[in-house]
């Protein structure tokens, strides 16, 4: 039994949710979001609340239970919270600047680092904090991850792009006699 799947989804009041066939609609104001679950789950909206369901007894459908449950509470938070990812600069002469929609960083190479922002993102710079936020968490996740990969910290001095929250293991460096 998946313990994630029994959970049932509550739906807040400003948010619309319609199973259509097999696709589940979020609409919020003039934001609209899909989620297709292509009949891998039965699907309910009863009570102010979305009821999934395995299709059978195979280990598959069950993953799918749970998959497509926490999905949809995800959309639900991202419509009503939304997501936000930051990432720290460290090192010296490295920056980033916002221009229009395209993200610059200066990490150490002979030429500028340019991202193209994606529409739905939306990235702040303020000294060396990125701060990236959307109502999509993977494309969240996705875009603070492709700009951490520019330039992973390293274990020595910890120079580079890191998630705020995260702990740089650092080695030490070479012992002189």
């Amino acid at each position: 039994m998946s313990r994630i799947g029994k959970l049932p989804v509550d739906i807040p009041s400003d948010i619309e949710v319609n199973v259509e066939g097999s696709k589940i609609v979020f609409k919020k104001g003039k934001a609209q979001k899909e989620l297709d679950f292509k009949n891998n789950v039965i699907v309910k909206v009863e009570n102010n609340q979305i009821v999934f369901a395995p299709k059978g007894d195979d280990r598959q459908s069950k993953a799918f239970w749970g998959t497509y449950r926490s999905i949809s509470h995800n959309i639900i938070i991202g419509l009503t919270q939304g997501f936000e990812k930051k990432l720290e600069i460290n090192g010296v002469g490295y920056r980033a600047n916002v221009k229009g929609s395209i993200l610059e960083l200066s990490l150490g190479f002979s030429h500028p680092v340019n991202y193209d922002i994606p529409k739905d993102i939306a990235i702040t710079v303020e000294k060396n904090i990125i701060t990236i936020k959307g109502d999509d968490k993977q494309v969240v996740g996705q875009v603070a991850a492709d700009i951490r990969s520019f330039r992973p910290p390293e274990p020595y001095k910890g120079k580079g792009v890191k998630y705020v929250d995260e702990t740089i293991i650092r080695k030490a460096g070479k012992t002189g006699k």
